[in-house]
């Protein structure tokens, strides 16, 4: 035993861990504060009063016989973020539109699109038939110049599934027209289209869209000042509970970092934060992005340590450790309710946690025994809140370490897929997001059942279609960096090999792929084999990898979103009659 130590310790001494750049925040998130006590209770006050105002607007809207008034307003109230205050009532109004008829729209393509892309997003199955009148004998759809009807069909056509013909070709018609009119637009419509081209509104961050659609609703001239207001207040609102949790979060991982030696890892407190906001952003799931950006952070510190710096030997026994140290946890379980067992397993556990430890070589210990604590700390605090799914925790982290421990074996193997999809049969386990998605359905309590939760860790397709957008969207932004060392082969590599394509070729491929794992999530959706609320989670993070991983490894290089975190976490942009704090950390 003590010579393994001694030769991963002596190993460990000639590597050098690949060069990440330092966090870009420090511990700015220790003292900063949006603002004060008293400020936040005002706020809060105040957002109450609007919110029942704006819940008089969502009702008196569902009983008039307007349709378009009330699609656009749902369809402002989920833009702006503020949809989720009004879950009963948009559901309502929504079940009445799509149960209903469709005489309104029947000539309008702008209303067509927009009540099938809400209908869709909302887990109803809206034909696709009903975009059929509007194309012309050879298939193309009538237009026009109305870059608003462009952008609504745009939208609404990427809610598609497998086979819908009429959706495919109008991506393409209307991705070629507003192409064309790109240049004769003002600026601000310009910079509408291009962010929609690029993005499509169903596959946008939260929060992120939220912050982008206050400047385009406020120069609206058919804007609700009631509807503004409130979703200021909201936001500054959220605002403030995403720094506490940061606080928290920031506390925790200084003390992680204090005695453990992690100079080859990258350091994302807030990104990862981000990350988890971006699957779970309701205030009623504080405990949620917590507890799962705890879980991403051991993610990425496993990612790190078993891809570029670890040894083979030091790699097999961490792993190992963490398999034995699952297996104590699962007789834990089998002896839990006789108390004389319990205690003595718990003195075994203690004496195992250390034997283990003594196997890893030095700067590995304090990692090991940390990545102990914090799962066992995650577990406990689920015990506490009487979450049934809670023994659930070690086996996700455990498997989270022997997939990304395989890819250590296929590079040492030097192994490399002929096929794409060979490749991924491999590779999307070690993306994380099944674990991802069961970590966050299991922190949502009762809100998930046992069998949901089994589902989800069987990759669904929809499970299934984030782990490939993560994984292709990764690969192919990381490609070129990652050739100058020692990695496994990518899924851009074995596309190259498989198609005898150039880089270009093969990320324009693999784009294709990631489509139809889009296809598949919204396919999931309409299913409805599990509760939409469940559901969305696993589309939010596919939203969260698409927006991290659309031109660069955002996540990695992070400096490239320093300014749109700046704009969520501490700039206050949006006022109220009720004075702000400054933009800047203020000290206790």
């Amino acid at each position: 035993m003590a010579t393994a130590v001694l030769l991963a310790e002596e190993v460990g001494q000639e590597r050098k861990p690949r060069p990440y750049h330092p966090s870009p925040w420090g511990d700015f998130f220790l003292n900063h504060r949006p603002c004060t006590p008293a400020q936040l209770q005002a706020m809060k006050e105040k957002a109450q009063a609007k919110k029942e105002e704006v819940r008089r607007i969502i009702v008196a809207a569902a009983a008039a016989p307007a349709l378009a008034a009330k699609l656009e307003l749902v369809d402002v109230l989920q833009r702006i973020g503020v949809d989720y205050h009004f879950g009963k009532e948009i559901d309502d109004l929504l079940r009445a539109v799509y149960d209903g008829d469709a005489k309104d729209d029947d000539d309008d393509l702008y209303l067509t699109s927009l009540r099938f892309y809400l209908l869709r997003k909302h887990g109803c199955n809206a034909s696709s038939d009903v975009f059929a009148k509007f194309r012309d004998e050879q298939g193309n759809f009538a237009t026009g110049d109305d870059v608003k009807c462009l952008l609504m069909l745009f939208d609404a056509a990427h809610l598609r599934v497998h086979g819908e013909e009429v959706l495919d070709s109008a991506i393409a018609s209307t991705r070629s027209r507003l192409q064309s009119l790109m240049g004769n637009l003002e600026p601000e419509m310009a910079e509408e289209v291009r962010d929609t081209l690029e993005t499509p509104s169903f596959r946008r961050v939260q929060r992120v869209e939220a912050h982008r659609f206050f400047s385009e609703y406020e120069k609206k001239a058919t804007r609700d000042e009631t509807v503004l207001e409130f979703a200021r207040l909201d936001y500054n609102i959220l605002q403030t509970i995403y720094c506490d949790e940061l606080k928290d979060l920031s506390i925790w991982w200084k003390n992680f970092q204090s005695v453990t030696e992690l100079g080859f890892a990258r350091d994302r407190m807030l990104e990862m934060h981000f990350w988890m906001l971006g699957v779970c952003y309701e205030p009623y799931y504080s405990y949620s992005r917590k507890l799962l950006t705890k879980c991403i952070t051991l993610a990425s510190l496993f990612d790190d340590f078993y891809d570029n710096y670890s040894t083979t030997e030091e790699s097999n026994i961490f792993t190992a450790a963490l398999e034995r140290f699952a297996l104590a946890a699962s007789r834990f379980a089998v002896v839990i309710y006789n108390t004389k067992k319990y205690r003595d397993l718990l003195e075994f556990d203690g004496r195992w946690d250390e034997r283990a430890a003594e196997q890893l070589p030095a700067y590995l210990r304090e990692f090991y025994l940390n990545t102990l604590s914090t799962t066992n700390g995650i577990e406990d605090d689920l015990k506490h809140q009487n979450n049934k799914h809670a023994e659930l925790v070690k086996g996700l982290v455990l498997e989270l370490a022997k997939n990304y421990h395989a890819e250590v074996k296929w590079r040492d193997e030097n192994y490399v897929p002929t096929k794409v999809e060979e490749h991924l049969q491999l590779s999307v386990p070690s993306s994380g997001c099944m674990q991802i998605t069961a970590f966050a359905l299991v922190s949502m309590g009762d809100v998930a059942t046992s069998e949901a939760i089994e589902w989800a860790r069987t990759y669904p397709k929809i499970v299934r279609g984030v782990c490939v957008i993560g994984r292709v969207m990764n690969d192919i932004v990381s490609h070129e960096r990652e050739q100058t060392s020692d990695h496994v082969v990518s899924t851009v590599q074995t596309c190259m090999k498989e198609y005898g394509f150039t880089v270009a070729q093969a990320n324009k491929k693999l784009g294709e792929i990631v489509e139809e794992a889009w296809m598949d999530m919204v396919q999931e959706c309409l299913d409805q084999k599990h509760a939409m609320t469940l559901l969305e989670r696993a589309v939010n993070l596919a939203r969260t990898m698409d927006f991290l991983y659309k031109r660069e490894d955002a996540y990695t290089l992070s400096h490239s979103i320093k300014g749109i975190m700046t704009s969520l976490y501490v700039n206050p942009p949006f006022f109220s009659d009720i004075k702000i704090s400054s933009n800047r950390a203020v000290d206790d």
